[in-house]
């Protein structure tokens, strides 16, 4: 096995690992407090910190050994996982019960962080399929990352939600805590061949310059692409509404079905992720990667706003289904437009910022959306004007308020979508990845070759 199956396999158990415990804490909470809006805290918690570390992390991935900020990944979530399950252990009785507890907040901060770190794998990650990949067949090893991923959320939801009902996050911590040691140690053996990275003939002050975040550099770097700007904030627009989905999901899953149900019905959905990244794997993304991203989001947003039309398990998973399915095709397409269009010894921090920028808008979403669905939204469709106008036929109640909110999530995304399809910015920016060529076109750094 070459490389970089290894590094798939390695990040495929640390994915496991830390969604795993983000999983878990959302299920849990839930459980322990029915709270709407710790759920919702969570998922902001989540997404602040991972829009605040992408520009650093993005600093760290070009400054430093690919090898080794992985490494370090591993060892920054084990210090977090191991003083949680200390605070876990510590903690008064009912303490990590009750919304309002301190302790309940800084168990959860302490996860968070340790789950966030893994974070920086993600950035790693492609640009290593820039550097040990030939330009021709990086969409297809993008498919890998995405199938890779695809087998870690279905691990992910099932491991979860067995966990929790098994051993709540007592259990959960200490599996973390075994899978993160063995992700570590199986890194210590690997060799990546990173001497293609020292080639940074565009850009002769990444060799001389200070090693630092540089945002005003990476800015320039992002400007001078037509329209990568205009990418970047049609993703934040994304983010912004999927941060309501990130918000409300689990709660409005486990409306439906038992806890040990929602993480199998999770596990068995998240095969759409493996099917999809062996067809990228195996047909690529077209000529026209960017294309690809604006239909996939045309036929999600749809969906979204389908899925919620009646209160119905089998409506949740086929829209679920669906989004999973559709989901690597539109991180490939961003991901291969990125390590064409952008010099690979910036990558890393435009990686990052792109990270930081997309994620920005759904801190604000998920803060905002767990409050107002539980105190506005929820009572509108329960007693209020929503349930007497179209509660006939929509539903009532809490569940169908948070349905409603998805519902108009949708609607929006398909708004944005339509307006991007057709803005000079797209067609700009189709135009510079067709008349982009990288350095590495004729020299691939080392490059292997991946076939489906």
């Amino acid at each position: 096995m070459t490389v970089f199956y290894n590094i798939l396999g390695n990040n495929l158990v640390a994915n496991v690992t830390n969604f795993t415990v983000w999983f878990a804490i959302t299920f849990w909470v839930f459980i322990e407090t029915q709270s709407v809006f710790a759920t919702g805290m969570i998922a902001g918690i989540y997404l602040i910190m991972t829009a605040a570390s992408g520009i650093p992390f993005g600093g760290l991935v070009d400054h430093n050994s690919k090898r080794l900020v992985m490494l370090g990944s591993s060892v920054v979530s084990f210090g977090f996982y191991a003083a949680a399950f200390a605070v876990h252990q510590l903690a008064p009785e009912g303490s990590l019960k009750d919304v309002a507890s301190v302790w309940l907040w800084a168990f959860i901060l302490l996860v968070m962080i340790g789950v966030i770190a893994g974070n920086i794998r993600s950035i790693a990650l492609p640009t290593l399929v820039t550097l040990m990949i030939p330009e021709d067949r990086r969409d297809k090893a993008n498919g890998l990352v995405g199938m890779v991923s695809g087998i870690g959320f279905l691990t992910t939801s099932v491991i979860s939600g067995f966990l929790v009902a098994w051993g709540g996050m007592f259990a959960t911590l200490l599996f973390a805590l075994g899978l993160t040691a063995l992700a570590f140690a199986h890194m210590l053996f690997l060799r990546i061949d990173e001497t293609a990275a020292a080639k940074t003939d565009g850009d002769p002050a990444e060799q001389t310059g200070p090693k630092r975040i540089d945002i005003s550099g990476t800015i320039k770097v992002v400007g001078a692409v037509p329209g990568l700007f205009a990418l970047i904030i049609f993703a934040c627009l994304n983010n912004f509404l999927g941060g309501i989905f990130m918000a409300l999901l689990d709660a409005y899953g486990l409306s439906l079905v038992s806890v040990q149900m929602w993480g199998l019905t999770f596990g068995v959905l998240s095969t759409a992720f493996i099917i999809s990244g062996l067809i990228i794997a195996k047909t690529g993304l077209g000529k026209n990667p960017l294309r690809t991203l604006l239909l996939v989001n045309l036929i999600t947003w749809g969906v979204c706003v389908l899925f919620p039309l009646q209160h119905s398990f089998w409506l949740l998973a086929g829209g679920c289904f669906v989004w999973m399915l559709l989901g690597p095709y539109a991180e490939a397409a961003e991901h291969t437009t990125l390590q064409k269009v952008v010099p690979f010894e910036r990558q890393g921090r435009v990686f990052g910022f792109a990270q930081s920028i997309e994620q920005a808008a759904s801190p604000l979403t998920a803060f905002l959306i767990g409050p107002l669905t539980q105190f506005v939204v929820i009572p509108f469709m329960t007693d209020g004007w929503g349930a007497r106008t179209i509660g006939g036929w929509f539903g009532t109640g809490a569940p169908r308020g948070m349905a409603l909110v998805f519902v108009v999530a949708g609607l929006l995304g398909l708004i944005v979508t339509i307006i991007a399809f057709n803005s000079k910015y797209y067609r700009q920016l189709s135009a510079a990845y067709a008349n982009s060529k990288n350095d590495d076109d004729d020299d691939s750094g080392g490059a292997v070759p991946v076939t489906a």
